[in-house]
């Protein structure tokens, strides 16, 4: 199970480094755009339809990384004492709900991603590009999720409260 753990962390890592690098390239593409539009007055063809798959992939690469990292929001009223009984049981219903929600996502999106394949789907643009792309982004991040959500489970009931990070500690 520790491997596991481990492994997800890893993978949810590295999603999050390529989100950010994506990100980044967004803006340096939209940067490029503008000098383009503005300084030489001619307007590229890409930039908008593949900043908006950048942005579409990096947002769904990221969910991992951000549930790895307990970044997302989180109200904890009640139970705030890390490694209490209540706490534990609290955070796993938490996962488990996430985890079915990702489960739901994960089977319509491959559906609707297999429609697309099968049937040579392209964007409504210029670039044409194959559906594919962009609708893949869908399952592949909310699979991530889910199996983050499964190593933080994981987490919850087998490691020390002393032993664990402080971003798992701190809400």
């Amino acid at each position: 199970m520790q491997r596991f753990v481990g492994a997800m962390d890893g993978v949810s890592e590295l999603a999050g480094r390529v989100a950010a690098w994506m990100f980044f390239a967004v803006g340096l593409f939209v940067c490029f755009e503008v000098f383009m539009r503005y300084a030489l007055i001619k307007p590229t063809i890409w930039v908008d339809e593949v900043s908006r798959i950048f942005q579409v992939w990096a947002a769904f690469l990221a969910i991992s990384y951000v549930l790895k990292n307990k970044s997302h929001i989180i109200i904890d009223v009640i139970f705030r004492a890390p490694g209490t009984i209540g706490r534990k049981l609290i955070d796993t219903f938490a996962l488990f709900v996430v985890i079915f929600f990702c489960v739901v996502v994960v089977k319509y999106g491959l559906e609707i991603w297999w429609k697309s394949t099968v049937s040579g789907h392209t964007t409504d643009s210029y670039l044409a590009v194959p559906k594919v792309y962009v609708q893949s982004a869908t399952w592949v991040g909310f699979g991530l999720m889910a199996l983050q959500s499964v190593a933080e489970i994981i987490k919850i009931w087998t490691w020390d409260v002393n032993d664990m990070p402080e971003q798992t500690m701190g809400h």
